[in-house]
Parts: C-alpha cells; sequence; structure tokens
C-alpha cells in the first residue's frame, strides 16, 4: 500500500547542484555475451503502477510549477516519448506514427490510473523497428561503396517527418552507412575492411542494447517524457539510474571528470570538472566527441559511437590509477575534424586541484597590476566541517586568504573569473558574496506554495571594499549567478561577459521507496523542482540569466544556449524587491562600454577570436555532408587550414612565434597541446579585457574635466569610488 499521506509532509529544502546524466542502463562487459529481454516479459510490473501513483500525485501536489495532467500535457508527454525512442526520426515509419496516435490524448488518463501498457505497446513497435533498421544495415556493409558520386547525406532529421515507407527509410540508412563509412576512413585512415568490421559491431550494438532494455527502462523513459514536459529539471531515476546518481551527488567517482551527454550518436563532452584527470591533462576539452575507448596502454579502442551513454560511462569508469585511452574528435572545429588518441589515468577528483586560484594580469602600457580570482566551482568539504575542523577547506576560505596576498601586491582591483562555474554549495555563494559586502540580504527562494525565504550574508563585516569585476560566460550557473547578481544588485562591482546559463530552480530528491510499504521492490527517486530563486532586487535568474553591465561580443546565438533552449523551462518571474541599501551610487558604465567597443575595434586578437567562433559556428550548423570522398576531403582540409590560419595569427598578433604548417594527417591541437606547457603562449583575450574595463572603471570617476574630453567622454555628473 502507497503511503500518500506521507507526503503531506512539508519536503526539506534540499539545495542540489550535480553533474547531469541520462541514465538508462549498462552493461558489465560492452560485448558479453548479452541476454536478450524477450517481448513476453515487457509488460509493467506492480512496482512501476505504485511508483506512478506516487510519482503523480508528488508532481501535482509539490512541484514549483502546477501543470494539470490533462490532454494537452497528454499530447506532450506523447510527443516527449516519441523524441527519447527516436531523436533522429530514423527507425519509426509513418504508418507507425499514425497507428499510434491514438494515444496522444489519453496519455493524461493512463498516467492518473496507473495504467501503462500505452507506452510498452509504442516501445515493442520500436523495438522492432530497430531490428529492421540494423538487419538493412549490416546487409549494407556486404556491398561495395563509389565515394566518387556526388551525393549528400542528411545526418540531421529531428525537424523532419519519419519516413513514408520502408523504401524512403532504407535510402535514408544507405547513405547513413556510406556516411558512417566514410567519416572513419577520413578521421582514422583504417582499411575498408577493418571500418566495415567496426561498423557491424556498431551496429550490432545498437541492436543488441536495445534489445537488453527491459521493463524498468522503458518505465523509466516513459516517465521521463511526462516529467521533461512538466519542467527540464524534474527526472525520475530507476533503481540502476538511481545508484549512479548517488555516486554523481558524492563525487566519489573514480573516472576521468567529466560531464557526458548524447548528441546525435555521440558521446559529448558537456563540461570538465575542475581537479579530475581531465582537467589536469589539459587534453581533453568541452565539445570534445569521445567515438572510442580502450582499456590499459594497449588495449583495444571500442569503437563507441551510437552507444548508450551509460555503457560509455560504464567503460570509463574504473579503479584509481589504471590507464585509459579515448578516441576523440575535438569539438573546436566540428565532426570533420581528425580523431586523435588521448591516455589519461583515472583518479579522484581532487579538491585542491578544484580550489580557486590566484593570478596578477600586468596592463604594461600603464605599469598598473590587476589581481585575478578563478572560482571553478563553489566547494566546501563538509566532512572535515562537520568534524569541526577550524581549517577545512571551502571558497569563501580560500578567496579570503587569496585576496589577502593580492592586496600586498599592490593590485588596483580584482576580478572574479565565473567561467564554466557551473555552480555547487548555496551556503559559499552567500559567504563568497558577503566577502564584498557588509550585511544585508542575498537571495530570495519561493517555493510551491508562494511562501518566500530570505537568505542573508552569513557574516556582518566587509573583507574588500576595492575595485571589482566580476567575469561570466553562457556556462556561469546556478551560485555563480546567484554570487553575480547580488552583486550588481548592490552595484558592488561590474559585471563583463556573457549572459550566463540561466539556472534559477531548486531541486529536491525524493525516496519514492518512502512511500511504498509492505513491498521489497526498489522503486527508484524522483528529482523535483520544489522551489525558485529570485534576486534581491526581485528579478529572477531562471531563464534570462545574469545579463552583464557589459556584454562581449562573443555572446552569439545566446538564445540557442542555456535554461534558455531547453522545451518547458520556466519563464523569467519576478516577486517584490527585498530590502537593501545599494554599496555605491550609480555608475556610469556607457563611458565605460565607450571606451571598451572603441578598444576591441582596433584590437586584432579579439577580432580573431571572433572570426574562430564564427567559423565553428558555422561547421556546427551543418546538417548535411558530401558522400563524395574528394568533395569531402577538401571541405575538411579547407576548414583545418583555416582553423590553423587563425590560431597562427594570433600568435603573431600577441608576438609569438606561429605553429610549424599543418601536417595534413595531424590534428592542430598536437601543436597547441605542447604549447600549453609553455609559459610563452596566447594570453586570455577576454581576461585582458576585462582587466582593462576595470581599470577604466577606476579611473574615470578621478579623470579631470580635459581627460574625459580628450577621450571624447562627457564628464559624470556623480560617480563614487567602488
Amino acid at each position: 500500500m502507497i503511503k500518500l499521506s506521507l507526503l503531506m509532509k512539508k519536503f526539506p529544502l534540499f539545495i542540489t547542484f550535480f553533474l547531469t546524466f541520462c541514465l538508462s542502463f549498462f552493461l558489465t562487459n560492452a560485448f558479453s555475451q548479452a541476454t536478450l529481454v524477450p517481448k513476453s516479459e515487457l509488460t509493467p510490473a506492480k512496482k512501476h503502477k505504485d511508483a506512478t501513483e506516487v510519482i503523480t500525485h508528488i508532481i501535482n501536489s509539490y512541484h514549483y510549477r502546477m501543470k494539470p495532467l490533462d490532454n494537452t500535457l497528454s499530447s506532450s508527454i506523447f510527443d516527449n516519448y516519441l523524441k527519447n525512442l527516436d531523436p533522429n526520426h530514423s527507425f519509426f515509419l509513418n504508418e507507425d506514427i499514425q497507428n499510434i496516435t491514438k494515444y496522444r490524448d489519453k496519455l493524461d488518463d493512463a498516467l492518473l490510473n496507473s495504467e501503462l501498457e500505452p507506452a510498452f505497446d509504442i516501445f515493442k513497435i520500436y523495438r522492432q523497428r530497430v531490428k529492421e533498421r540494423i538487419e538493412y544495415a549490416v546487409s549494407e556493409l556486404e556491398k561495395e561503396f563509389d565515394f566518387e558520386i556526388d551525393e549528400e547525406y542528411l545526418f540531421d532529421r529531428r525537424e523532419l517527418s519519419w519516413a513514408n515507407d520502408r523504401e524512403e527509410l532504407n535510402e535514408i540508412w544507405r547513405k547513413r552507412v556510406k556516411n558512417d563509412m566514410l567519416n572513419l576512413l577520413l578521421i582514422t585512415g583504417k582499411e575498408i575492411t577493418e571500418i566495415k568490421d567496426t561498423l557491424r559491431k556498431r551496429y550490432q550494438r545498437i541492436y543488441t542494447s536495445t534489445f537488453q532494455l527491459d521493463s524498468n527502462d522503458v518505465f523509466q523513459t516513459f516517465i521521463n517524457a511526462y516529467t521533461t514536459s512538466i519542467e527540464p529539471h524534474t527526472a525520475y531515476f530507476s533503481p540502476r539510474a538511481s545508484e549512479n546518481f548517488d555516486i554523481s551527488m558524492r563525487l566519489s567517482l573514480e573516472g576521468i571528470g567529466a560531464v557526458l551527454r548524447n548528441e546525435n550518436d555521440y558521446t559529448l563532452i558537456q563540461k570538465i570538472i575542475p581537479g579530475g584527470p581531465a582537467d589536469l591533462s589539459k587534453k581533453l576539452h568541452a565539445k570534445d566527441k569521445i567515438i572510442g575507448v580502450g582499456q590499459g596502454e594497449s588495449g583495444e579502442i571500442i569503437d563507441v559511437i551510437g552507444w548508450r551513454l551509460d555503457d560509455v560511462v560504464e567503460l570509463i569508469r574504473g579503479p584509481k590509477d589504471t590507464v585509459l585511452r579515448l578516441e576523440i574528435i575535438p569539438g573546436k572545429t566540428g565532426v570533420e575534424d581528425i580523431s586523435k588518441i588521448l591516455t589519461l589515468t583515472r583518479n579522484k577528483i581532487k579538491l585542491e586541484e578544484s580550489a580557486s586560484k590566484s593570478k596578477v594580469i600586468d596592463l604594461p602600457d600603464l605599469d598598473k597590476k590587476i589581481g585575478v580570482i578563478d572560482i571553478p566551482t563553489f566547494y566546501v568539504d563538509f566532512a572535515a566541517q562537520a568534524k569541526g575542523d577550524p581549517d577545512f577547506r571551502s571558497t569563501s576560505k580560500d578567496v579570503q586568504r587569496l585576496l589577502t596576498n593580492l592586496v600586498k601586491e599592490d593590485v588596483e582591483g580584482i576580478i572574479i573569473d565565473l567561467r564554466g562555474n557551473g555552480g555547487g554549495s548555496l551556503s559559499e555563494a552567500l559567504a563568497l558574496t558577503g566577502l564584498f559586502i557588509k550585511e544585508g540580504p542575498i537571495v530570495q527562494t519561493k517555493d510551491s506554495s508562494g511562501k518566500i525565504d530570505i537568505n542573508v550574508d552569513p557574516d556582518p563585516s566587509l573583507f574588500y571594499a576595492g575595485p571589482l569585476a566580476v567575469l561570466v560566460d553562457r556556462n556561469s550557473a546556478s551560485a555563480s549567478e546567484i554570487f553575480a547578481g547580488a552583486i550588481q544588485d548592490y552595484q558592488r562591482g561590474i559585471i563583463i561577459g556573457e549572459p550566463t546559463y540561466g539556472k534559477g530552480t531548486v531541486q529536491n530528491i525524493v525516496d519514492l521507496n518512502r512511500f511504498i510499504k509492505n513491498s521489497e521492490e526498489d522503486h527508484g527517486k524522483l528529482k523535483t523542482t520544489i522551489a525558485q530563486f529570485f534576486r534581491i532586487s526581485g528579478g529572477s535568474n531562471q531563464n534570462k540569466g545574469v545579463i552583464p553591465d557589459i556584454i562581449f561580443p562573443t555572446a552569439i546565438d545566446i538564445e540557442d544556449y542555456g535554461e534558455r533552449s531547453l522545451d518547458n523551462a520556466l519563464p523569467w518571474d519576478k516577486v517584490e524587491p527585498a530590502r537593501y541599501i545599494k554599496v555605491n551610487a550609480p555608475i556610469y558604465y556607457g563611458k565605460i562600454r565607450f571606451l571598451h567597443k572603441n578598444r576591441i575595434k582596433s584590437d586584432k586578437a579579439f577580432k580573431l577570436l571572433l572570426e574562430q567562433l564564427a567559423l565553428v559556428k558555422s561547421s556546427n550548423m551543418k546538417k548535411t555532408t558530401s558522400l563524395n570522398e574528394d568533395k569531402r576531403r577538401t571541405e575538411r582540409d579547407q576548414l583545418l587550414d583555416m582553423k590553423h590560419e587563425l590560431v597562427n595569427e594570433l600568435r603573431i598578433v600577441q608576438g609569438l612565434e606561429p605553429l610549424p604548417k599543418r601536417d595534413k594527417t595531424l590534428e592542430i591541437d598536437e601543436f597547441e597541446e605542447e604549447d600549453d606547457e609553455d609559459e610563452d603562449k596566447p594570453h586570455d583575450v577576454l581576461l585582458q579585457e576585462t582587466a582593462r574595463i576595470l581599470y577604466d572603471l577606476i579611473v574615470i570617476p578621478d579623470a579631470t574635466a580635459a581627460e574625459l574630453q580628450a577621450l571624447k567622454i562627457e564628464q559624470p555628473r556623480a560617480i563614487n569610488n567602488m
């Protein structure tokens, strides 16, 4: 019996900032003899019905977004479920979609009544179509391929309709197989026979992994079609997925220290975790694509294109101090790049390596220094803190020490660099803000009942009162946005960079087993959104993110990134402002923007950086690719030559020696990696410009009328020093 009465108790407010994994299932050995699930076993169990009752009640009663489970939501669930199964419209036929459309407006009633048969019926059709497609793909490998024919392959079919018949779908897959052949030929240089063997294993893997999915996996996929129709951060974790989620929350995973996600058959590096082996190696970067995984110094590199994320994670995960080899396609240019193999040693994430660090930027033409504190995450050693250790590590304590050292070096001001900082401890976001203000509120939290709590500065003292800038980008999220938003609201410092990620919600993890008694089954967990953060000025960071006072021109395609790009994300909202006193009088950023824009107009390094971004954007926007070998090679070489040229131009304008002429068999990152260990390497263009902006902000308030006139800047009426 389900103890729904327990749900009436108030959920504890548990703030979670965590690594996101799309988990469904995994294998112990990728190519061991797998046990396939018979069709007769693909039926909903009692535990699934019980879990459905609890999940629907929690969401309908306690979720921050009150969205009725009706026909409108049912239609969204239907579309999401098909998207989860066949995102690229490569398996279902149009006739399948027509046949199952009868469920479009009935899934709401099915969920309310814990009737899960429609989800299983749809999955069985999908499973049959996978079998047919893999059989066809394997048969195509027996044929000869003519790479002199000038034809195109449309690899991104997400916005297209499903194929009308098998002949049309066969043609789609004929080109897919041919593209897979040509792609491996170009990026690996292997022989055709070896490539065919690799692809045969790849396709067989798709078949095997699909037919290993059991009723738990089907249930999780369907329920997540429901939860993501409500809001993107609400998710159900099956018992197996719950185990992996717990590992990620504890940060005790012994692996490479990277967040992965699936994207069009590839395993994409979403984020590098500070302090992990990948971060310390400087060889793996966000947006790189993992296409192969090997164990040890000489183990076979197993092709993982088309694998489910869990399987790739399982191959990468392993004991501390063991060697892992990854074959990747660098993400700086696109899928046309040449693959390369990296060697990493697994290890735990080291807190001391992910800790905040400082450095000094010299402005040589001005003979001035600006201090920089790089904060990769908001961390705290909870174990040491719980033991009462007065020297426990935390973001705020480390930054306090770094500030003291930088002030001793007579820096003119401080930059807090939050680029790529995805969040962390809420308490540390509060404590860090408190170093720069004397006292007051920092962030507001509103729960589903409308109650608002105000989180305040935990230490009513001011540690650093000097000039301050905060550098953010599109990957600055959660706790980073709380800090940057508070600094902006207090007018304590200037925010510079790109609009931030825009995650302003609070999640709670609910163990479903708490509400189902007399059962030895594990029912999994539900992560649900229960509250939203609001700035003390009243607006939310949700969706919009923190908008910098000075926005860098690198902020391109910002609407296609972050929270604002997610389906069903909570919209921007506002509440009543909290009571607080701004630190400074209004600052005339218009004058600072004028100097910034004038400076970057003639800054060749800045122009080259924007050209590099445009090159990547152009490559990533492609949805088709040529199946003509000569044309494909030419396009790829032109792309890599352009990249190489831009890298060298950037080095030259900064007074560095250009890299050697590009070897057509090597990817340019191999030269760049050697340069990573060299102190004589290109400086951070954006950080350098941030330092100059901060210096402008320091100088302008004290400038004379004549000096301002010389800069063509209108004299400020009233500006206080920060």
